[in-house]
């Protein structure tokens, strides 16, 4: 059986979307019975200098930081009083900060946008950073009220051609059990661009084919995490499609959309597919993009 979560990190920066990410961060700890860690990442340091250590004024930098994490776990508090709580302010780049957090095994909850981003940008940077390198599970979140609110009972995964028994996938089954929520898995394929189209029997024993393959593939992804979690409600499906489009066209009806990220030791930079890319900037719920590491060598992507 995989472990439970040993502590939740959420990103805050004042935003309206890093408090609406306090909110879901709240309700997942709560779900897991782990405790939850507030973070704010700010550079007022180098901007405003250090304090010298006889000096009773305090830079405006840092008094408006201490007011953001002060103001998150307010938030928090309300919304669940029981709940073991911390805050952290850090003098540090916030992509970097919560990279940093992610390196102890801890799910990040980030907000979709955050404050002084361009109004025409889908994904706030630091959000699209931290999905991206991140060696932990990162949930963006974004979608509206129902989805945030967990009110469809289900929980998406998209299945790619590398996940057999993948981190996504037990993932995927982790939240749905948890949330006592029906878990929708899907497969999308395409045919190939060189098949023939043109006659009705061939594209017939052609779907035909492709679908089969595509239901293999799911029996032999979820197996194992399927046995793991008996209680969770399943629901196959295998479409005809490009995935990132399928995905997020379902998302719709879920509450948060599971996919995967295949990550390549020894490279850095932003390691995302299409479907994940897609999903974050488009998904109209709260999407969860989970790590997959693999070796350089290996190509092609979900």
């Amino acid at each position: 059986m995989e472990s439970p979560l040993v502590v939740g990190v959420v990103g805050v920066d004042g935003s309206d979307a890093s408090l609406t990410a306090v909110d879901w961060a709240v309700d997942e700890a709560v779900r897991h019975a782990v405790p939850l860690r507030i973070v704010h990442a700010s550079m007022w340091e180098r901007y405003e200098g250090v304090v010298p250590t006889w000096s009773t004024d305090r830079p405006s930098g840092q008094i408006l930081a201490e007011n953001i994490a002060a103001i998150a776990a307010e938030r928090a508090r309300r919304r669940a009083p029981d709940l073991p709580l911390s805050t952290e302010i850090v003098a540090e780049d916030a992509s970097q900060a919560l990279l940093r957090e992610g390196r102890e095994g801890a799910i990040l909850v980030v907000g979709s946008r955050g404050r002084g981003e361009f109004a025409d940008l889908l994904l706030g940077s630091v959000s699209l950073i931290v999905a991206a390198r991140a060696l932990c599970p990162v949930v963006v979140v974004r979608g509206d009220l129902q989805a945030l609110e967990a009110r469809h009972g289900r929980v998406l995964l998209g299945v790619g051609e590398h996940d057999l028994d993948s981190p996504a996938v037990r993932f995927a089954f982790r939240e749905a059990a948890v949330r006592d929520a029906e878990l929708d898995v899907v497969r999308a394929w395409r045919r190939p661009a060189h098949e023939p189209a043109d006659h009705l029997l061939m594209r017939r024993a052609g779907a035909a084919y492709f679908t089969e393959g595509a239901s293999e593939l799911l029996e032999k992804a979820l197996e194992a995490a399927a046995s793991e979690h008996p209680q969770v409600r399943l629901r196959r499906s295998t479409v005809e499609g490009p995935a990132h489009k399928v995905l997020t066209e379902r998302s719709a009806a879920a509450d948060l959309l599971v996919v995967g990220a295949r990550r390549r030791d020894g490279l850095v930079g932003l390691e995302l597919g299409r479907v994940a890319h897609r999903a974050l900037h488009h998904a109209s719920c709260p999407v969860a993009v989970v790590p997959q590491r693999r070796p350089v060598t290996t190509e092609g992507d979900q």
